[in-house]
């Protein structure tokens, strides 16, 4: 019989719709990078929103954007999605942050005002530095 005694759940990683665009933008393999700079079991999660945005923008805008959003679609498939409701002039930013709070879990982001906002509260934040490399701010 096995038990999960002594198991630790894996951590949430809530990724923002840009987290998906740095494979393009950077050449940085996310997934790859996430391994070595968490060195934990972890869980990448997409909120329903943030899927939607990317679907939104993957039929609407210029051709790039078009291209690039299909390519994000495709990386979302290695996340785990989680049905959010969105209340009225709720934005994507603001259910990151606060499922961000709520859980404790790090936030994968570019977005210097969302940045921002996790920090004000202490959540970690994952980030693109110098255009090579994953780093994270604040402690897991």
């Amino acid at each position: 019989m096995q038990t999960n005694i002594g198991k630790k759940k894996p951590l949430k990683v809530i990724l923002d719709s840009n987290a998906f665009f740095v494979p393009l933008q950077f050449k940085i393999d996310i997934f790859e990078e996430l391994k070595t700079l968490l060195n934990v079991n972890f869980e990448l999660i997409i909120l329903s929103p943030i899927q939607k945005e990317l679907e939104n923008l993957s039929r609407k805008n210029s051709f790039k954007t078009r291209k690039w959003a299909t390519f994000a679609l495709e990386l979302t498939k290695k996340c785990k999605l989680l049905d959010v409701d969105r209340a009225e002039g709720e934005s994507s930013d603001d259910i990151i942050v606060k499922i961000a709070r709520e859980w404790g879990s790090p936030v994968f982001t570019n977005d210097r005002q969302l940045k921002k906002r996790l920090r004000d509260i202490n959540v970690p934040v994952i980030y693109v530095r110098h255009k090579k490399r994953l780093e994270i701010e604040g402690r897991l």
